[in-house]
């Protein structure tokens, strides 16, 4: 499909600069920016790239401006980025989707099928699973006994529900994900540890995306809950009895020990690694491989490992940068200290 600037113009509300008709089918970043190609700028790191770019349009903010000629359209928005995952989402929305079941997919006869889903070869779907309307099963995605998946969800391939267990509306299960396995329960005896039967569940709210690899465990009792709008990277551990506040981003390689409370809109980095029983508050940012060992009140930043507050972070890696100088200094004035103590003790 072919989009004029104009249109895109109308569309994300922006201003055009140049050819109203310059029209786009396909998307480029700026520094491979092709004609036909639609590119946008946000970095500043990127702006020099805008007057060579042979994309035919770019999106810029509204406080761009040029220093030289610039020979491709522009439409300046609010934020760039934004109109740009805007249209990502419109092409998205544009393309066909399959509807139907495969024939060599597995459907229990106690299942429930919502109306215009997608289930693909090898796909199973348990007793009593529910899967809801305009939902895809990618192959060899697994819905276990009685669990629910909710309208408009996409499951890639691999991605596995264990019994049970909740996925709310438009929520996206990338491959390999697994929501619901046992949680790390295990008592010591003599003989060994003795697990401890996980018997709650796993609740995803709605507009949840899970990242590759990703594995959410199920409550020793009760429910795992990650709140409505978090995102997930690939390869993030979430443990048993967590609850993770709506519209939180957790980045790659990240963990959640047991029964940690993580507040609304928080920003954790990746390697991040938060200990069990803690709460965070809301609007918390936690610097990559951070370790979170205790509370941390709302509206905070904090980076390290034991983590504390970022500014006094930085400013501590100035002096920490500084400690073998400081460390000779140091023994230095002791050497001279004692020489002056022996004059003054004769």
């Amino acid at each position: 499909m072919e989009f004029s600037a104009k249109q895109i113009a109308e569309f994300i509300q922006g201003e055009i600069i140049g050819d109203e008709n310059a029209s786009v089918h396909t998307f480029a970043k700026i520094e491979e920016g092709v004609p036909g190609a639609i590119s946008f700028l946000s970095n500043p790191k990127y702006t020099h790239y805008i007057y060579s770019t042979q994309s035919s349009i770019v999106l810029v903010n509204k406080d761009f401006t040029a220093e030289h000629e610039i020979k491709t359209t522009l439409i300046k928005v609010e934020n760039a980025y934004e109109s740009l995952a805007k249209l990502l989402n419109l092409y998205e929305m544009s393309k066909p989707k399959k509807v139907g079941i495969d024939p060599l997919a597995f459907i229990s006869p106690t299942a429930k099928i919502g109306k215009d889903v997608y289930i693909a070869p090898f796909a199973c779907v348990e007793d009593n699973a529910e899967v809801g309307d305009n939902t895809i099963l990618h192959p060899h995605v697994t819905i276990g006994s009685d669990a629910k998946v909710g309208n408009n969800c996409i499951l890639y391939p691999h991605a596995t529900i264990y019994h049970d267990c909740r996925v709310g509306n438009n929520c996206i299960l990338h491959a390999g994900s697994v929501i619901g396995a046992d949680g790390f329960g295990f008592a010591p005896t003599p003989e060994g540890y003795s697990k401890i039967p996980q018997i709650g569940i796993v609740v995803l709210e709605d507009d949840v995306e899970i990242g590759a690899n990703t594995c959410v465990d199920r409550a020793t009792m009760g429910a795992t809950i990650i709140h409505k709008g978090v995102k997930l990277d690939n390869l993030v551990q979430i443990a048993h009895n967590d609850k993770i506040g709506s519209h939180t981003v957790m980045a790659a390689q990240a963990g959640v020990a047991g029964s940690t409370q993580v507040g609304e809109w928080c920003m954790i980095g990746g390697q991040v690694g938060l200990a069990g029983h803690i709460k965070i508050g809301d609007k918390v940012g936690m610097a990559a491989q951070s370790g979170i060992a205790g509370n941390i009140p709302s509206n905070t930043n904090v980076m390290g490992a034991p983590a504390f507050d970022a500014k006094k972070y930085f400013k501590s890696s100035v002096v920490f940068k500084k400690l073998p100088e400081m460390y000779t200094t140091l023994n230095n004035l002791e050497r001279e200290f004692n020489e002056l103590k022996k004059q003054l003790n004769k």
